[in-house]
């Protein structure tokens, strides 16, 4: 069978990818420790905020197989994936749900705990713009999720293994080289996306970040003036 090497992943894709891995970790683990480490946890999410609002953009704008339109899950292509006569390249519909709950219980963990408390000493960079009562329940809604999200990150390292021991199929290395083997003529090398559209993603993830530190909208503490010398006599 003639095999052809074609561009699978961008370079933005993939440093989205592996930065998420990385924050998401160290969110976990941070949030488990608590104390001083809670700082650290809050930092993290604003990350990923940003890493969220860049992959939401990139996948209007960015490459072939970056684009939510390239692996929408429609009843059709699911039953061919489940027929074996699925011939794609990317995520396949089963792996498109898995990206796509990731991604849509990422951005329930990061929103509510902008607005969460730890009952102690840490508050959500935007806690102060709900009541305490909204900002308790949405604290009980991020530490359940995060349940949900171990899960499916679990569910997901699980379907890797499998096309890797099974199927014979490395679904890690496109993602870190950008390359994959395919049968000649499946399919084209990814094109589009380009530094323009980065540019405009990465704008975009910034803006975000700054929205969500919350640093537009808390006052500047005022310095109060220095008093008088008292005279001597």
């Amino acid at each position: 069978m003639n095999k052809q090497r074609i561009l699978l992943w961008d370079l933005p894709t993939r440093v989205f990818h592996w930065s998420l891995v990385a924050l998401v970790v160290a969110s976990v683990i941070s949030g488990k420790i608590g104390g001083n480490a809670i700082v650290w946890h809050g930092r993290c999410g604003l990350a990923i905020v940003g890493l969220l609002a860049f992959r939401l953009v990139w996948g209007l704008i960015g490459s072939t197989y970056a684009r939510f339109l390239s692996f929408i899950p429609t009843p059709a292509s699911l039953i061919a994936y489940l027929r074996g006569q699925w011939h794609g390249v990317g995520h396949n519909p089963l792996g498109a749900f898995s990206v796509f709950g990731l991604l849509c219980l990422l951005a329930l963990q990061a929103g509510t705990g902008l607005f969460g408390n730890d009952d102690i000493a840490f508050r959500g960079p935007l806690a102060g713009l709900v009541s305490g009562e909204l900002s308790d329940w949405l604290t009980g809604v991020h530490k359940l999720s995060i349940n949900l999200l171990i899960a499916l990150i679990v569910l997901h390292l699980a379907a890797v293994t499998f096309y890797a021991r099974v199927k014979k199929d490395n679904l890690v290395q496109p993602m870190v080289t950008g390359w994959k083997e395919v049968e000649a003529g499946r399919a084209e090398s990814a094109t589009g996306g380009g530094w323009r559209a980065f540019c405009v993603a990465l704008l975009i993830a910034l803006a975000a970040v700054y929205g969500a530190s919350g640093a537009w909208w808390r006052p500047t503490p005022v310095t109060p003036p220095a008093s008088a010398p008292t005279p001597t006599w």
